[in-house]
């Protein structure tokens, strides 16, 4: 995979997603992923062996939210999707076979918990995977003395880092993603897009740069005030260097957030508090580039790394799928320093994004 095609629309169905579901990473050091993700973050452990740690937030009752399986390099292995019913995952099979793309099918499921899933490698070059049977867990959402104060109940959001939002778009557009705010400038030129199944501001975010590859995997809190617990303990633990951005407020989705890297350099958001989506209308929000609360509503600096830094993503045979670089501007560039600090206020409300209407 070395240029961007366009990407045609099957006439087969799509399949109903629900929901992002879990994330299946490859880890170099799993005792010290174990004590980040388990012993810093506090995620619950549902199943573990030498070389595996199913892992889960607090609310949650499916058997897992985040697989860690150690591996020669780190990547992304899976970026998993539950859908509405097991018709829906012979859908899914149907839909990229129609489309081109490389798809597997197992019975027993490519990892613990699932069963009759379906892997494709999409047409942007991710390894997506589409499931209904899982197992399920006891969901911890009344278990206060578990919890503690800096507890993480739901899996939020993927971001994934793709050289062409337009044509990224189109493909989530038509797989049945709602596309909820942007970030544009007056050319016409997309630098990023954000797109939900359930009902809050995304199940999934195109990041324009050089990829496929992973930008973050987000886990939501109850509060603010959880977030800020959390980088209290990584301070007092000695690991702050851990903390690449944030807190703070985004623009984007009106979320409070905090940005992590694991001891791979995976990076994990934490993140509350963002806004309901789920009518037909709900208006897209689309932010202009050179507005610098976009990223940070306070208008705080977006340091370099996180524009530049993201995690490989590997095919179905588990190599790391090849990288194609941004050809349209990058929104690092254009901005002013390292995040752009001129205001821009467009518009009859006289700030730098706009609402747009959706029938």
């Amino acid at each position: 995979m070395n240029e961007i095609k366009e990407i045609p629309t099957p006439s087969a169905a799509p399949p109903d997603i629900l929901r992002c579901a879990y994330m299946e990473i490859v880890v170099s050091d799993l005792a010290a992923s174990r004590e980040f993700y388990v012993d810093n973050l506090g995620l619950v452990v549902t199943w573990e062996s030498d070389t595996e740690i199913y892992l889960r937030t607090f609310e949650e009752f499916i058997h897992h939210n985040l697989v860690l399986r150690v591996g020669p390099e780190p990547a992304v292995a899976a970026f998993g999707f539950r859908v509405r019913s097991q018709e829906d995952v012979d859908k899914a099979e149907a839909y990229y076979q129609e489309l081109g793309c490389e798809t597997k099918r197992s019975e027993e499921g490519f990892v613990r918990g699932i069963r009759n899933a379906v892997r494709v490698l999409d047409p942007l070059g991710f390894p997506y995977e589409f499931f209904y049977e899982v197992d399920h867990v006891e969901r911890l959402a009344w278990a206060y003395e578990r919890q503690g104060a800096g507890a993480l109940v739901r899996l939020d959001h993927f971001n994934q880092v793709f050289p062409d939002v337009d044509n990224g778009a189109k493909y989530l557009e038509a797989l049945g993603f709602k596309r909820t705010e942007d970030i544009v400038d007056d050319d016409g030129v997309t630098y990023a897009a954000w797109f939900c199944r359930k009902h809050t501001v995304h199940d999934t975010a195109l990041t324009g740069g050089a990829g496929p590859r992973m930008h973050h995997i987000a886990f939501s809190t109850h509060e603010k005030h959880n977030i800020l617990y959390i980088c209290d303990k990584l301070g007092a633990l000695r690991k702050s260097d851990m903390i690449e951005r944030g807190p703070g407020r985004h623009g984007v989705s009106n979320a409070f957030y905090l940005y992590l890297r694991d001891p791979d350099g995976h990076r994990v958001e934490i993140y509350t508090q963002d806004y309901y989506t789920g009518d037909p209308d709900n208006p897209l929000v689309s932010w202009d580039v050179h507005d610098n609360q976009r990223r940070d509503f306070w208008g705080h600096q977006v340091v370099p790394s996180w524009y530049t830094d993201a995690s490989r993503v590997l095919d179905l045979d588990g190599h790391l799928v090849p990288l194609i670089e941004r050809e349209e501007p990058k929104e690092m560039d254009v901005t002013i320093g390292a995040d752009g600090f001129s205001y821009t206020r467009k518009g009859d409300t006289e700030k730098g994004y706009k609402l747009g209407g959706q029938v």
